[in-house]
């Protein structure tokens, strides 16, 4: 019977459900009921810190494996569902970067860690190496992660039902302040394509206005909406914002002008101009709160969960398939698998006409 060494780790941004699906690949492929039913073993073996623990490990150096390289089992990862983050640790570390390419270096230490198959978890980006790798000839599997629910080819990304409970739950709390003060809150959350958080989020917390990066926005429309309700509802409003909503005829707010391996900029601060803009033109005493990283931690909800165990499950059935370079997915309920190719470069941004009312600059009142 032929073994066969998997490899998984994860990139990008950390999110609950990346520890679940983590256990799920290794205690699928180590099950011990399934050997006779497959024509292979598996061992299974964590990449620390992402690609980057792919570029940095010394396959020679002992020291160098016992830091990037994490053999487990059935064991070890008994109870890692139950919590945020990786325990693999994560980075934006890109092998394919042109100002520094390494991707030869991660090809050869594959080949000398004899690792046959990679579960990549992780967003576009890690997605996109996992398919460059692909079409160099190594079988690799992906699985969805991004709290932005943004990835083309599934329904569901790990991360994203946590994300928007803690938004709600935020916003929850930052009510009993807002209207302690009658106050105008402008929350920012994460999004920086897409503004499936911000709109999730805003909807399920009631929120007066929320903005996202699909429909840039009026300025003056936002004060005289706040000004038709002021006095008639309550003494308070609640704005959610995506990072990456913009004003019409403007851009996305950068912090800074770094870039990330990737060619990413760190976006933020639309919420601090939109509460000084309606502090400016309404007179409305208006604050602003980002949420940042709080979206990113805490346990996992229910849902990621049960999406994280299923994708992992599934990520193993397709290498038993050999169903390479293909990403685990959610297809109207149901789980199936996508070339990463129609996944990666592309992007799942809300239907504007669909979803969002542009008149009310809130989600739509109409479903059918």
């Amino acid at each position: 019977m032929m073994k066969m060494k998997i490899g998984i780790l994860t990139g990008g941004g950390d999110c609950p459900g990346l520890n679940g699906a983590i256990k799920w690949v290794t205690k699928s492929a180590l099950e011990s009921r399934h050997p006779e039913n497959r024509s292979l073993t598996f061992e299974v073996a964590g990449i620390a810190e992402g690609w980057k623990g792919l570029v940095e490990v010394d396959p020679a150096d002992p020291k160098s494996l016992k830091k990037y390289i994490k053999p487990l089992d059935e064991e070890a990862v008994r109870t890692w569902d139950r919590y945020g983050g990786t325990n693999l640790g994560t980075s934006r570390t890109n092998p394919f970067n042109p100002q520094n390419d390494r991707s030869a270096k991660v090809l050869d230490n594959i080949k000398k860690l004899k690792l046959d198959a990679l579960v990549v978890i992780g967003g576009e980006d890690t997605l996109g190496v996992a398919y460059k790798l692909h079409r160099l000839g190594i079988k690799t599997v992906g699985i969805p992660k991004t709290i932005d629910n943004d990835l083309m080819g599934t329904d569901y990304s790990l991360g994203f039902d946590t994300a928007v409970n803690v938004i709600m739950e935020e916003i929850d709390r930052l009510r009993t302040t807002a209207g302690s003060h009658g106050r105008i809150f402008v929350v920012e959350t994460m999004g920086r394509h897409a503004g499936w958080l911000a709109l999730s989020g805003g909807e399920c917390s009631g929120a007066y206005i929320i903005l996202i990066p699909e429909h840039p926005f009026n300025m003056e429309r936002i004060c005289d909406l706040l000004r038709r309700r002021h006095g008639r509802e309550v003494n308070y409003s609640i704005i959610v914002t995506a990072e990456a909503a913009k004003p019409e005829g403007g851009s996305e707010f950068v912090k800074d002008q770094r870039l990330d391996d990737f060619g990413h900029e760190s976006l933020g601060g639309i919420a601090a101009f939109v509460a000084s803009e309606i502090q400016k033109k309404t007179g409305f005493e208006a604050r602003h709160l980002i949420l940042s990283h709080l979206q990113r931690g805490g346990s996992p909800s229910a849902r990621d969960r049960l999406m994280a165990r299923w994708f992992g499950i599934a990520a193993v059935d397709m290498i038993v398939n050999e169903d390479f370079g293909r990403m685990v997915s959610l297809s109207r309920g149901e789980i199936t698998g996508v070339p990463l190719k129609e996944v990666v470069n592309k992007l799942n941004l809300v239907d504007v006409a669909k979803y969002y009312d542009t008149e009310k600059y809130n989600g739509r009142r109409t479903i059918l």
